[in-house]
């Protein structure tokens, strides 16, 4: 309750006209008045949070096929659903659905469990006013407060545990016991890793003395959203703990992203009472590694049955003769099951029978045009070559498949898909932009200054993060680099063309394949030995970044002296041995416009990622991490790469 409350209420009883049947009643007077005081110190001093200090608005990018009104009529259903579940069922979270003219609405509200059910509702409703600034035809937005998070999406894809949007705030005091604070800070962090996914309703509240403090506490909150399995909940907090090692020497720090919610600090900010004990959460792992022994030989046992079930299995399947069912078959019925199917007519006369002056660019897969449709949405139609038939069925096949469900405001999205014939068409989202090579080497040479070209930097990076970590399988896209890197409006990047696209199983390091990509950006394990990895797209994007600072192809020979001279990459590395890799920097930069160190960290990182070792490349969730940091630690220096030579 805060003061300034206290006092409101009592100027009201003042000058109120009960006031001297109160006063004279001092007994009551007095006992109203030692409950206030003892209700505000049992909660150890708390005072309130603001709860409705807006933290992130998202709206879908593109603007749904539907009236407005419509929508907003669906999306009123919905939230009043979703506040009556609250208000009369006493909880902080509620989801409900509602569908009008073919148009379905999911959404999900989740206040923080620490709030009163009053403050809930009121985050509530200040959040179901404001998520209105999206268009009245957004088929998706998020709005996230410090008090509870508002979504509503057209698809139950509440699973997620994160968008690697993840925004960390530092609290902005700092102590002297700065080293103590710092290490049970730490502690608590790991702590709340470790327990909270454990414990039923993913909720943690916990209170730790840091030693040899006068009475200086933390208190540490983790919270993941009720519809995030155990995980995705692990995942989304491993990632807010690495955005907490910039704060760790302040008294304060919460991290959000779409799954969880994490948050330290020297003052209480929710009531004791809520504290929970995390010792047996933390002593699973003690108690399972007691029963190792066991059962090892039971899995082992297991494992020498199943093996002689497979061969056994394996061995009846041999001596029969099925009838396989063709590629086309599975793409035309399984995969367009599972995305919109456009009419081929349709998109022929959206693309003005896909003519020359419609065409955006050409791939070895086919080219992708401009497509305007009935309703006039603008979109990107991608047409495979009808050549080469067994390439391009594979192509179609492993991008239905597998962007299908991937949801990620830095990567593209497809929206649909057409199976005519030979035909095999692709549908996405259309980028104004276009692609990031036209901006560094083509007609925009010199256009982006160097915050955008940082923010491109570190998007792509956050692409390939829910690539490889957050996304419910790993995909290594294989083909990385500036033509694959389209830009929204906002200049924002996002990662296209997933035609090369891999799954890498969990229990397999890489896969042993053919080598496809585009030399210049792909790594030597894979271009020579064909040694798949999410480290191939690492060095990939390691190459992309010293484009993006320096402005010129990978493949572009540099004449301009025996040490330096040489491919982008050997060049950057020379510049670096010498210590003058700022060097490097596109000359169309200014040097007032970017901060000398910083470049020289990113610049280090591109080599970081393209190390001959893979082993020593960094993953992506580690490069966002390193992006964010203000340098670079002296354990984290890059060793030479396989310098080859561009044909």
């Amino acid at each position: 309750m805060h003061s300034s409350f206290i006092l409101h209420r009592f100027r009201k009883v003042r000058k109120n006209s009960m006031q001297p049947q109160l006063l004279q009643q001092k007994p009551l007077f007095f006992f109203l008045l030692s409950f206030i005081i003892w209700s505000w110190w049992t909660l150890d001093g708390v005072v309130s949070d603001p709860q409705t200090n807006l933290v992130r608005l998202w709206c879908d990018p593109q603007d749904g096929d539907n009236d407005g009104s419509i929508m907003k009529e669906i999306l009123d259903e919905t939230f009043g659903d979703l506040r009556a579940q609250i208000q009369n069922q006493n909880k902080h979270f509620a989801r409900a659905q509602s569908v009008k003219a073919n148009i379905p609405v999911y959404g999900l509200f989740q206040c923080r469990n620490y709030l009163s059910l009053a403050d809930c509702l009121a985050c509530f409703d200040v959040a179901a006013v404001n998520i209105h600034n999206c268009s009245a035809r957004a088929y998706a937005a998020r709005l996230v407060y410090d008090g509870c998070f508002l979504r509503y999406e057209n698809s139950q894809s509440f699973d997620w545990a994160t968008d690697s949007w993840s925004n960390v705030v530092c609290g902005n005091q700092t102590i002297k016991d700065s080293p103590a604070l710092s290490s049970t800070v730490q502690q608590v962090l790991r702590n709340l890793g470790k327990a909270t996914p454990r414990i039923p309703g993913s909720y943690v509240a916990t209170k730790t003395p840091v030693p040899n403090s006068n009475d200086l506490n933390i208190y540490g909150l983790a919270q993941c959203v009720d519809t995030v399995p155990q995980k995705g909940c692990q995942t989304c907090i491993n990632i807010a703990l690495r955005h907490f090692q910039n704060c760790l020497a302040n008294t304060d720090a919460k991290t959000y992203d779409i799954g969880c919610f994490v948050r330290y600090s020297t003052t209480a900010f929710f009531a004791l009472n809520q504290t929970v004990d995390i010792n047996p959460f933390l002593k699973q792992e003690q108690g399972s590694s007691n029963k190792g022994a066991i059962i090892g030989i039971v899995i082992g046992c297991l494992v020498l049955f199943f093996i002689f079930l497979i061969a056994l299995f394996a061995w009846i399947r041999s001596r029969k003769t099925q009838k396989r069912v063709p590629r086309g078959d599975i793409t035309g019925i399984s995969m367009l099951k599972a995305a919109v199917n456009y009419n081929y007519g349709d998109l022929r006369s959206a693309t003005k029978n896909f003519s020359i002056e419609n065409k955006l660019g050409e791939g070895g897969f086919g080219a992708v045009y401009k497509g305007t449709l009935k309703n006039g949405k603008i979109v990107a139609v991608k047409k495979l070559t009808s050549r080469q038939s067994k390439r391009v069925e594979e192509e179609f096949e492993s991008e239905v498949k597998l962007i299908r469900n991937v949801h990620h405001r830095n990567l593209v999205r497809l929206l649909g898909c057409c199976s005519k014939g030979n035909e095999r068409i692709l549908v996405y989202e259309y980028m104004e932009k276009t692609s990031l090579d036209r901006f560094l080497f083509g007609k925009n040479k010199g256009s982006l200054d160097w915050k955008q070209r940082y923010n491109i930097v570190l998007g792509t990076a956050r692409g390939l993060v829910y690539l490889h970590e957050e996304f419910h399988v790993r995909i290594i896209h294989r083909d990385i680099k500036t033509n694959n890197i389209l830009l929204d409006n906002d200049l924002q990047p996002k990662i296209a063309d997933f035609g090369l696209a891999r799954l890498l199983p969990e229990d397999k390091t890489h896969l042993n394949t053919r080598f496809a990509g585009t030399l210049g950006y792909t790594a030597p394990e894979y271009a020579i030995h064909g040694q798949l990895s999410e480290k191939v797209d690492v060095y990939s994007y390691g190459v992309i970044i010293l484009e993006i600072v320096s402005g010129k192809r990978n493949n572009e020979l540099n004449a301009d002296g025996a040490d330096e001279g040489g491919f982008l990459l050997q060049k950057a590395w020379n510049l670096y041995k010498r210590g003058i890799h700022l060097e490097l920097v596109d000359e169309t930069l200014e040097p007032n416009d970017y901060d000398a160190e910083e470049v020289k960290k990113i610049i280090e990182i591109g080599l970081l990622c393209t190390q001959a070792s893979v082993g020593m490349r960094p993953k992506m969730s580690e490069v966002v991490a390193l992006l964010q940091q203000n340098d670079l630690s002296e354990d984290m220096r890059p060793t030479m790469p396989i310098l080859i030579e561009i044909g």
